[in-house]
C-alpha cells in the first residue's frame, strides 16, 4: 500500500484552469486604477449636492481602492516560496486576505452607506447640482464597466463552457478574480440606485428616496461582503478541489498498469494553483522495486 502525499499544479486536471498570476495582477491594478479616479469625482459631486446616495458611493469605491490594495498584499505574501516552517508554501495567505476583503466591505462598506442613509433620513434635503451628479455617476458607471469587463473576460477564460458564471463564482478556487467580478458588478448596480435615487427624489420632490438609495447601497455591499466571505472562508478552512480534477486524477491512477485497486483519494485546495493530494495506491503483488519506483515515477 503506498501513500503519496505532495502538492501539484493543478493546470491540466480539470475544468478550472491555472491563471497566470500575471492576468490576476493586471485585473486587480485595472480595478485600483478606475476606482481612485471614480471615487474622488464621487467624493466632490457628494461635497458640492450633499446627496447621500453619491456619498455613500464614494464610500463605495474607497472600500473597493481598500480592498483591492488588500488583494495586491495577499498575492505578493502567498507568492513566497515554501520553507521549513511552511513546507506547502503561503498559498492560503491569499485565502486570508480574501477574508480581510470580505469583512472590509461590510466594515467600510455596506456598514458606512446604510448609517449614513439612516442619518439623512432624519433630516432629509434634495440633492443639488443634479447635473453634477449625472455626470459623475455616468462616468463612474463606465469606468466600473471597463473594469468589470477586464474581470469578466479573466473569468470566463478559467470557466468550463459548460458551466455558467455563477458557477465558476462559487467553485474557484482563485478569490482575486471573483472577488473583483463582484465588486465591478456592485459598483454598477450601485451607481444605477444612486442614479435613481437622485432623479426621482428631484422628479416627485421627495428628498426621502435619495438617503434611501444609500440604504439600498449599504444592503448590497453587505451581501456581497456575506458572499465572500462565505466562498473564501471556506478556502482559508481547508476545501477539497474541483470533481472534475478529482475525477482526473482517479483515472490516471487507474490507467497505470501496475495499479491493483485504489483507496482513499484526499484533497485540499491550498492556493489558486496548488492542490495537497493523499491517495492510497495498491500495486499488483510480484512486482520488484524497480518496476514500483518506475510506476510512481509515471505517476
Amino acid at each position: 500500500m503506498w501513500t503519496p502525499k505532495d502538492v501539484h499544479p493543478l493546470a491540466g486536471l480539470g475544468r478550472h484552469k491555472a491563471m497566470a498570476p500575471g492576468s490576476s495582477n493586471r485585473v486587480v491594478r485595472v480595478a485600483i486604477s478606475s476606482n481612485v479616479a471614480i471615487a474622488i469625482c464621487k467624493y466632490v459631486a457628494a461635497a458640492f449636492s450633499g446627496s447621500s446616495a453619491m456619498l455613500a458611493e464614494a464610500f463605495h469605491s474607497t472600500a473597493d481602492i481598500g480592498n483591492e490594495l488588500l488583494l495586491l498584499l495577499g498575492m505578493r505574501r502567498s507568492a513566497r516560496p515554501a520553507d521549513p516552517l511552511h513546507p506547502y508554501g503561503h498559498g492560503k495567505v491569499l485565502y486570508f486576505y480574501s477574508l480581510l476583503v470580505a469583512v472590509y466591505i461590510f466594515a467600510f462598506g455596506g456598514a458606512l452607506a446604510f448609517y449614513r442613509g439612516i442619518s439623512h433620513l432624519r433630516h432629509p434635503e434634495l440633492a443639488g447640482h443634479a447635473g453634477w451628479n449625472y455626470a459623475i455617476l455616468a462616468l463612474a458607471a463606465a469606468g466600473d464597466a471597463y473594469s468589470w469587463r477586464i474581470s469578466y473576460r479573466a473569468l470566463l477564460a478559467q470557466k468550463d463552457p459548460e458551466e455558467g458564471v455563477w458557477d465558476e463564482i462559487i467553485g474557484s478556487k482563485d478569490p482575486t478574480i471573483f472577488t473583483v467580478f463582484l465588486e465591478d458588478s456592485a459598483a454598477i448596480v450601485g451607481a444605477v440606485l444612486a442614479f435613481l435615487g437622485i432623479l426621482l427624489g428631484r422628479v416627485f420632490d421627495n428628498p426621502y428616496l435619495d438617503p434611501i438609495a444609500s440604504i439600498l447601497i449599504g444592503l448590497l455591499l453587505t451581501a456581497v461582503a456575506i458572499l465572500l466571505g462565505r466562498e473564501t472562508g471556506a478556502l482559508l478552512v481547508g476545501e477539497r478541489t474541483n470533481r472534475a480534477i478529482i475525477a482526473r486524477v482517479k483515472r490516471i491512477i487507474q490507467s497505470e498498469p501496475l495499479v491493483e485497486g485504489m483507496g482513499d483519494l484526499l484533497t485540499m485546495q491550498l492556493g489558486p494553483d496548488q492542490v495537497l493530494l493523499n491517495v492510497d495506491v495498491k500495486f499488483r503483488r510480484g512486482i520488484d522495486i524497480q518496476e514500483l519506483e518506475s510506476a510512481i515515477d509515471r505517476l
